[in-house]
């Protein structure tokens, strides 16, 4: 791994938590199948139930905004909004941040209830990623026991179209497992332990991806 710093996110994470260096592979693997995806301006899709849906809002969050770093706009990019616009954006574009196309499953709630009601509310978030994902985009379906019957059927679609899933779980292999191209144990098999795992290792690689992104070249 070229990038120094991103490498030392990862070690950092292995020092604080040295329980999570069987996961390391797996870590590196979501690191780069997240990577290969927004560097080719795809979307990253998460979903979750519960409290992984809440997990899912939060990693929405930290990749779409700044999170450790600020995240400035360039200024060709700042000059050219000015150009379009045709008067000067400068006392906006000095807030916006940096963002990459992250888009949680669970937000659309007219969408969801819609579908929910009139169809199949196990094929929402499946629904959702065929209407909005194509070829490329990579999906992180958060499942501390792996058979969110939910997430299995959007990583079936998700398998058909070409995009990449990744599954962050707890110790068991439950059934999405089988149709994940990468999966990522939390060592316990508790809900909130697996929880509790589950936040500095999406915040690892959300701290890894800002910082390919984002960090000083």
């Amino acid at each position: 791994m070229e990038n120094t710093k991103v490498q030392e996110y990862a070690e950092n994470l292995f020092r604080r938590f040295p329980e999570l260096l069987p996961a390391s592979e797996s870590i590196f693997q979501a690191y780069s199948i997240i990577e290969n995806s927004f560097f080719k301006s795809k979307i990253l899709f998460i979903c979750g139930n519960g409290g992984s849906a809440a997990d899912a809002e939060h990693i929405t969050g930290e990749l779409s905004k700044g999170f450790l770093l600020k995240r400035e706009l360039p200024a060709d990019l700042k000059s050219k909004m000015n150009e379009r616009l045709g008067e000067s954006m400068d006392d906006i574009t000095c807030k916006l941040q940096m963002g990459l196309k992250a888009m949680v499953l669970s937000a659309h709630q007219a969408l969801s209830t819609a579908f929910t009601n009139d169809v199949d509310p196990m094929l929402c978030y499946a629904q959702q990623l065929f209407a909005m994902g194509s070829e490329g985009d990579c999906i992180l379906g958060i499942s501390t026991s792996g058979n969110a019957e939910n997430i299995l059927n959007a990583f079936k679609v998700a398998g058909g179209m070409g995009i990449k899933r990744i599954l962050l779980t707890g110790e068991g292999n439950g059934k999405c497992a089988a149709y994940a191209d990468c999966v990522i144990h939390a060592p316990a098999k508790e809900t909130y332990r697996v929880q509790e795992y589950h936040l500095p290792i999406y915040h690892t690689l959300c701290m890894m991806i800002e910082e390919r992104f984002f960090g000083k070249k």
